[in-house]
């Protein structure tokens, strides 16, 4: 059974900064892409990052471009978004998911999802 579990949400202030992680079991990590995906409430589901499987590449969407960065073990079968000066806008539900395909930023090319961790970014 593949299981995607995402740790590391925390309520931070404006300019603070976060590392999530995302430890996967069930499957063969080095055979999948991983890609970052949030939702914030009354919002759409949207594209963060995603990064290929041997962690070389990685692209994000334009919000949190130079902000945040996406890297990954393979020992440990964990991927790791650092995000920094984060900001209000940065708040929702923050969920890995894994593709056996290429890294892409279409929720419906990824084949297993977590469940999420919450971000909050507040004064």
């Amino acid at each position: 059974q593949v299981q995607l579990v995402e740790s590391g949400g925390a309520v931070v202030q404006p300019g603070a900064s976060l590392r999530l992680s995302c430890a996967a079991s069930g499957l063969t990590f080095s055979d999948y892409a991983m890609g970052w995906f949030r939702q914030a409430p009354g919002k759409e589901r949207e594209f963060v990052a995603a990064i290929t499987i041997s962690g070389i590449r990685a692209n994000y969407a334009e919000s949190v471009e130079g902000r945040f960065s996406l890297s990954r073990d393979n020992t440990k079968n964990t991927v790791y978004p650092q995000m920094n000066s984060l900001e209000p806008e940065d708040t929702g539900d923050y969920l890995c998911a894994a593709t056996r395909g290429a890294r892409s930023i279409r929720q419906r090319d990824y084949q297993y999802w977590g469940q999420g961790t919450q971000v909050t970014v507040s004064s």
